[in-house]
């Protein structure tokens, strides 16, 4: 933006959250603010801020977590009444920070809105484009949940060629990477998803070994071992619940369990308990909890190589792009129904 229209007052359009919730998020949890913008920075106690407009934004499951006034987690609730936020690959307008410039793409964290002013400039990423990776990747595929799953699946799983993965919602933005990562890493891959479309999906475009429709399986233990007859090397799951527990029953001595998500539990009051953990101890299992920052200096050395592998397509991603920052609480509500199919992606304005 040229530096004569800096100054101008524009329209913002925000997505607000209305209130703290209980249970699985609506649409009408959020709503569409329209508030007033000056294209300018002010002054910053860093000395660092940055003024973007927002590109694309991510819907991601943790975020049902920021919607409850609970301070004991990993990262803080959303402040009612005002713009949600999340990561976002944005484009900016003016700076002062010397490591980005008017012009630079990045990602990282911004707000649920049109145009953001970012302070914590420390946790941004300057993307460097290339014309082979659509630059929305930057929020799936090279993103938090790409970079989650390759340090979930190498890091935490510690995999070993031939052995029998299990992936829970395999078609999401994480269980589609680490499903394929397995398979170049020479695993037997399975997975589960909620709809027929999306058991197509992976086994005709992800090239999962098998997959199955959980909601059609009156017994999911039956299920994995019809599956898995030899047993479970690895899982890597989701989803928590029953499928945890079904999981560890199949699991092979010394097998491991990455825990990435629990996206089953994420909208109860009451989380159910898991029985079978017993099976820790008989089968000599490593369960492990796990969150990707812990493993940022990998960082590069995931960039280089799962762009290696999608340029080459050893890989493909698949995005659920809505249009439009009103789409916006649909589109996240929809994300706990299973509605999405891949990673799901909003578009507030083009490039």
């Amino acid at each position: 933006m040229a530096a004569a229209s800096a100054q101008e007052e524009v329209e913002n359009k925000q997505v607000i959250l209305k209130g703290y919730i209980d249970g699985i998020p609506q649409e009408t949890d959020m709503e569409l603010k329209v508030s007033k913008i000056h294209l300018t920075l002010p002054p910053s106690e860093s000395g660092s801020a940055i003024l973007v407009k927002n590109l694309y934004l991510s819907c991601d499951p943790y975020m049902r977590g920021r919607m409850r006034d609970f301070h004991g987690s990993y990262i803080p609730p959303f402040v009612p009444s005002q713009a949600l936020e999340g990561f976002g690959v944005s484009k900016v307008i003016l700076s002062d920070n010397p490591s980005f410039k008017a012009g630079d793409f990045i990602s990282g964290f911004t707000g649920w809105e049109e145009y953001s002013i970012i302070h914590k400039t420390e946790q941004l990423r300057k993307i460097e484009l290339d014309d082979q990776i659509p630059l929305s990747y930057h929020l799936g595929l090279l993103g938090m949940p790409g970079f989650t799953a390759y340090a979930g699946f190498y890091e935490v799983c510690t995999p070993s060629k031939g052995e029998y993965v299990f992936v829970s919602a395999a078609s999401g933005a994480v269980g589609q990477l680490v499903g394929q990562l397995a398979k170049l890493h020479g695993c037997y891959v399975v997975g589960s998803a909620g709809s027929k479309e999306k058991v197509d999906l992976l086994k005709n475009r992800l090239g999962f070994d098998e997959a199955f429709n959980y909601k059609e399986e009156a017994n999911l233990d039956a299920a994995l071992k019809r599956y898995f007859p030899q047993g479970i090397d690895i899982y890597f799951d989701n989803v928590g619940g029953d499928m945890l527990d079904a999981a560890l029953l199949n699991m092979r001595i010394h097998g491991r369990v990455a825990v990435c998500g629990m996206v089953s539990q994420n909208s109860l009051s009451n989380p159910q308990g898991i029985y079978n953990l017993s099976n820790l101890i008989i089968r000599r299992i490593k369960m492990q909890g796990f969150l990707q920052h812990d493993y940022l200096h990998l960082y590069p050395q995931f960039l280089e190589l799962v762009s290696s592998y999608y340029k080459q397509g050893k890989i493909v991603y698949i995005e659920d792009m809505n249009e439009g920052l009103e789409s916006a609480p649909a589109a996240l509500a929809g994300l706990f129904l299973g509605k999405n199919v891949g990673k799901q992606v909003i578009r507030v304005a083009h490039e």
